[in-house]
């Protein structure tokens, strides 16, 4: 059911399918109906169908001769996914890295630790959902809409596949959060020579795991 918010009720209802979808909750082939969406959530079909239509833009549905069928995100999406966070992520963090002002790096500091205490209680959940905030928070200070709105939504996207390799590997999740201290040091020292390195590093571990822990139906 859908929780009422302060934004739209067709954006609640466009990012709660789109979560489905991302997270798995709905799988790619599966049908899913204007009529079942409204049962499911509790809303008319008037949202429903707006949503559908976002997310078929999206490339995330598409038609068929049932009815609207879940596309997701393949195995060659996350490929290329990744092509593009290793050319304009770094390049991003490195515009953050002359831009971000104190209360950024605060901001940046206190995810970084709020990673280390859920870290203690091995709390895979938690530790992803902050991952997101930290990158969100690099976009959020490049200076760049356009490289915010670029990256934002692809890093939603792999949601999926970030949770099993979190959740899968305490190995990686103590890595990625050591990653994540490293990163906002170099940035705090203003250091753009050194987060680069350390930003193609980081994304290149988060694939590899990516590819060893994701779906394997869908990753390989």
């Amino acid at each position: 059911m859908i929780e009422y918010k302060s934004m739209s009720l067709s954006n609640q209802v466009f990012e709660k399918i789109e979560y489905n979808i991302l997270s798995g909750e709905y799988r790619i082939g599966e049908i899913i109906s204007e009529k079942r969406l409204s049962s499911e959530l509790g809303v008319s079909r008037t949202p429903i169908r707006e949503a559908l239509g976002r997310l078929s833009e999206e490339g995330l549905v598409g038609d068929s001769p049932s009815g609207t069928v879940v596309l997701g995100i393949t195995a060659k999406d996350v490929d290329d996914f990744y092509e593009v966070k290793r050319r304009l992520e770094t390049l991003a963090a490195c515009r953050a890295c002359r831009l971000m002002d104190e209360a950024g790096l605060r901001e940046l500091e206190d995810i970084v630790e709020h990673q280390e205490f859920y870290a203690a209680k091995d709390d895979a959940e938690k530790i992803r959902d902050l991952d997101t905030n930290f990158h969100a928070a690099i976009y959020k200070y490049c200076g760049s809409r356009v490289l915010e709105k670029i990256l934002s939504p692809l890093h939603r996207k792999i949601i999926k596949y970030r949770s099993a390799s979190l959740k899968n590997s305490r190995d990686r999740r103590l890595e990625s959060i050591k990653e994540h201290r490293e990163i906002y040091e170099a940035i705090k020292e203003r250091d753009e020579a050194k987060l680069e390195r350390l930003m193609e590093f980081h994304i290149e571990n988060a694939y590899k795991s990516i590819c060893e822990f994701g779906d394997e139906q869908e990753i390989g």
